[in-house]
């Protein structure tokens, strides 16, 4: 696959702003369900670059920064991901993306390392911001703010562009060599199914306690059945996320009118029969 000057500079302006979106902005731009598409659309497979980035959320959806400690980069994870599928033909279909995801891990490490570099360049210029503070000087914060954002920026822009023309001159390579040892890409298609698992055991371990488990027992049972229907196949994930709204509201307005009546001192009593 041929880049054009005009796709490596689109990729390297989305790179810059999704790095900087993970600390900076909405915090939300910068996941794979958001930028694999717009990668997919700038090189020319919309499709693809949906599939690939649903799928790499999966993994990515219980992966935090905890402090100073960065987990693989979702962004340069996600980019490389799509330009792996795409180099390879790969089909717009689960099946079709995971030896992509096995072999974008690595730049997703890459990604975490631009972060480190750049919290430990700005480490040094903490003592200023500090006296700028002191000195009520919104300029001297701002402007060490800015510089941030161009260091981050800039490191996962170039790293996007190199990865980009990287990825695809091994396209036609990773292609014979998926012909000679199938095996290999078998072993990747794998261990990129298996990460979305990962991804989503991460979150529970962080999120679950004891009185979730009857929902997420009924939603198992749920998807089931649904995917199990011709009729209803193509729509369990809206059914179910639809059940899941409905029980959260409710369970939002109980509790609301619990707190509000408890707030209010009505706690009951022999004129209505409690």
């Amino acid at each position: 696959m041929e880049i054009t000057i005009i796709q490596a500079i689109l990729v390297f302006v989305v790179a810059f702003i999704m790095g900087i979106d993970q600390f900076s902005f909405l915090e939300s731009l910068y996941q794979p369900i958001v930028t694999c598409p717009l990668i997919g659309a700038i090189l020319g497979n919309f499709e693809l670059g949906v599939v690939v980035g649903g799928s790499y959320q999966l993994i990515q959806i219980g992966s935090m920064p905890i402090g100073g400690a960065q987990p693989p980069n979702a962004i340069l994870g996600g980019i490389m991901a799509t330009v792996f599928a795409v180099s390879l033909g790969m089909e717009a279909t689960p099946e079709g993306v995971g030896a992509a995801l096995g072999l974008a891990i690595p730049f997703a490490v890459f990604g975490q390392y631009a972060v480190t570099l750049t919290f430990t360049i700005m480490s040094g210029m903490m003592a200023k911001a500090d006296k700028c503070a002191e000195n009520a000087d919104v300029k001297g914060i701002r402007n060490i703010n800015f510089m941030e954002m161009a260091i981050l920026g800039t490191l996962f822009g170039l790293l996007a562009v190199a990865g980009l023309y990287g990825g695809s001159a091994l396209g036609q390579t990773l292609q014979d060599f998926s012909f000679q040892f199938s095996w290999v890409m078998a072993g990747l298609d794998a261990a990129g199914g298996a990460m979305k698992f990962v991804g989503f055991a991460i979150l529970m371990k962080v999120m679950m306690s004891n009185e979730m488990w009857g929902f997420l027992l009924a939603g198992f049972a749920m998807a089931l059945l649904c995917s199990a229907n011709a009729t209803t196949a193509g729509a369990t994930l809206i059914l179910c996320a639809f059940v899941g709204a409905a029980i959260a509201i409710y369970d939002f307005s109980i509790n609301t009118k619990i707190k509000a009546n408890a707030g209010a001192g009505n706690m009951g009593g022999d004129s209505d029969g409690i």
